[in-house]
């Protein structure tokens, strides 16, 4: 039987896993990621695809933010409606920055091609 060491286990081989994976790694804390499910699994489920912008410089720290700059849509707000009403919600007007629309899917891939 093989002993293995390391520093950190993750629980969860989704985005919050494998972020945490990759900046601890950065920073030269070695980590084992356990995830139940097949990478292939992971990978098709689809979600959310709005990510906050403190998200895009997390990214961006983790050094795993090539793609979604190169293809992410940066976007300045959003149109709530009704029947009657429509508003437009300036994030950047309010808050001084923008979202990023990236598919959390492909935020995944991009962190298990780093951590690869």
């Amino acid at each position: 039987m093989t002993t293995l060491k390391t520093q950190v286990a993750i629980i969860g081989g989704g985005p919050s896993g494998l972020l945490l994976s990759q900046l601890l790694n950065k920073s030269g804390v070695e980590t084992v990621i356990l995830e139940r499910s097949t990478r292939d699994h992971v990978l098709s489920r689809i979600r959310a695809g709005i990510l906050e912008w403190g998200t895009v410089e997390l990214l961006r720290a983790a050094g795993v933010d090539a793609r979604m700059d190169r293809e992410g849509i940066p976007h300045d707000g959003c149109y709530l409606t009704d029947d009657e009403l429509m508003v437009h919600i300036d994030f950047k007007e309010l808050t001084g920055k923008q979202v990023m629309v990236y598919g959390q899917t492909e935020v995944t891939a991009d962190l298990y091609n780093a951590q690869d």
